[in-house]
């Protein structure tokens, strides 16, 4: 997996994680001042250690870590849009 890939699965994950805590903002207060996330998805671990291994490089000293494991993802994708309208603008 190379580093886009990493990015990319990251950034999904990411704003997924951010959604949840959107709906349990009570666990923002088990996460320390400054920590660093490491995102941990059990259906992917190939991104799990690569995450790992990016925490190692980039934590700052003194800096504590928190592993978010995320257990599951629900597959149905969703929009929270009821409707759009697409125009195309004119130059």
């Amino acid at each position: 997996m190379n580093r886009e890939e990493i990015a990319l699965r990251n950034l999904g994950l990411g704003f997924e994680f951010d959604k949840y805590l959107l709906e349990h903002p009570e666990i923002l207060e088990k996460i320390p001042e400054n920590a660093l996330l490491v995102l941990l998805p059990q259906d992917d671990p190939e991104l799990a250690q690569a995450n790992l291994e990016l925490a190692k490089k980039g934590r700052e000293s003194g800096q504590p870590i928190v592993h978010v494991i995320i257990k599951a993802l629900d597959p149905r994708p969703r929009s929270r849009v009821l409707d759009a309208e697409i125009s195309l603008a004119t130059p």
